[in-house]
């Protein structure tokens, strides 16, 4: 993974600016280091700003700083950095719209491939709501599935409790550095989850929590999900925002519904009006996404399996024939797989084409890029352009 040397991601990471253009400058030279090494004419070819050009080629005092606390902290045991050039990166996380570029993680990183639900809700619940949150996560958690959360007062925090006490999988999401609790109140629960789970933050090390960290910090949340699950949320909450994120990425949102005299169960309510799974316990939730954490659990053990080729610094994954996939004769698949082209082509565009819904599409998109037959890069969809006619042919006739 990345931290084997991270000096050269670490440049990229410190140098700020818009993701996109450093996400695309590590597609086209595979490694952060032959990233760096190509220079201003190459980076400026990926869309990298003058600000962000000058920040490469000469880092400014206070990235000098950031980037040594960040050598500091990954010096640590189990500390963590995956680059989006990194085959660790998860799969369901290069989906959603600007991803992070890279994520420093406490614990194990392997957790963030575990098919996840995100629990969700308000910091100031009733005593209803939170008791709701700590069992609907505890059922979620016993039947196989993790738990993401925010680690945020509140909801968050019992449902990383909930996770934790059933000895199961729980990743908190930050919108602080790594090593950055926040609230301070929840720096005993921070250790509990990096020693059995996992805390992730897009931020680097020693960064403080800000307002405007918060709502960024939520695509992350809802982009590693299956779905996510809001328990207690007022009408104008960042549970909203997760939900939101939710169901842009294509996947499903599920409402706890609650009394009409509690300003905690408004957001829920206007959820379910909006179209989120009214559910009134764990397993109608499990059911919803079992077909989705099923399948993403398959394909990661055929990925787990395949062979690993490495050359120098650069890791590559080679996949099983698509001939031996026995979703050929699938006419969804087979309907998916024409609707495809070799440009990019969004969710829209795809319902459009194929009559399946978003979360259909969802789920078959996602094998098929864990297949290594599909290509997802912000949002959009197209075939991997190495599949030779064969290949065509049996998906599509």
């Amino acid at each position: 993974m990345s931290e084997t040397n991270p000096e050269a991601l670490l440049r990229l990471l410190t140098t700020g600016g818009a993701s996109q253009p450093r996400r695309q400058l590590l597609e086209t030279h595979d490694t952060p280091h032959a990233a760096l090494e190509a220079g201003p004419r190459a980076w400026r070819s990926a869309g990298l700003d003058e600000a962000q050009i000058r920040a490469l080629d000469t880092p400014p005092p206070e990235a000098v700083a950031e980037h040594r606390r960040a050598l500091d902290w990954l010096s640590g045991p189990s500390h963590h950095l995956i680059g989006w050039h990194d085959p660790d990166y998860p799969a369901l996380l290069r989906r959603i719209t600007n991803p992070p570029l890279a994520l420093f993680v406490a614990g194990d990183p392997g957790l963030l491939w575990h098919p996840m639900v995100a629990v969700v809700g308000s910091r100031s619940p009733s005593a209803g709501g939170r008791d709701n949150a700590y069992d609907f996560s505890r059922a979620l958690a016993t039947s196989g599935l993790g738990i993401a959360s925010g680690l945020a007062a509140g909801i968050d925090t019992a449902a990383h409790e909930a996770a934790l006490d059933a000895n199961a999988i729980t990743v908190a999401v930050l919108g602080s550095g790594i090593d950055v609790p926040y609230p301070r109140e929840n720096t005993a629960l921070h250790a509990r989850i990096a020693a059995a789970g996992a805390v992730i933050s897009e931020h680097a090390p020693g960064t403080a929590a800000r307002r405007e960290h918060f709502p960024s910090r939520n695509r992350i949340i809802a982009g590693l999900a299956l779905g996510t699950l809001v328990v207690e949320a007022a009408e104008r909450s960042g549970a909203l925002i997760t939900a939101r994120l939710t169901t842009e990425a294509g996947r499903d949102v599920f409402a706890v519904p609650g009394s009409i005299h509690n300003p905690m169960a408004r957001g829920c309510h206007r959820l379910i009006r909006d179209g989120a799974g009214l559910v009134e316990s764990a397993s109608e939730v499990i059911t919803a996404i079992a077909p989705l954490a099923v399948e993403l659990g398959e394909a990661l053990r055929g990925r787990l399996s395949a062979p690993m080729t490495r050359a120098g610094n650069d890791q590559k994954t080679t996949i099983s024939s698509p001939a031996a996939d026995p979703r050929l004769d699938d006419p969804d698949y087979n309907r998916l797989w024409e609707a495809l082209g070799h440009d990019p082509t969004g969710m829209d565009r795809l319902v459009e084409r194929t009559g399946l819904t978003a979360a259909e599409l969802s789920s078959m998109l996602l094998l098929m890029e864990l297949e290594g037959r599909v290509i997802a890069k912000h949002g959009r969809y197209s075939r991997k352009s190495c599949h030779d006619a064969s290949t065509d042919a049996g998906r599509g006739k």
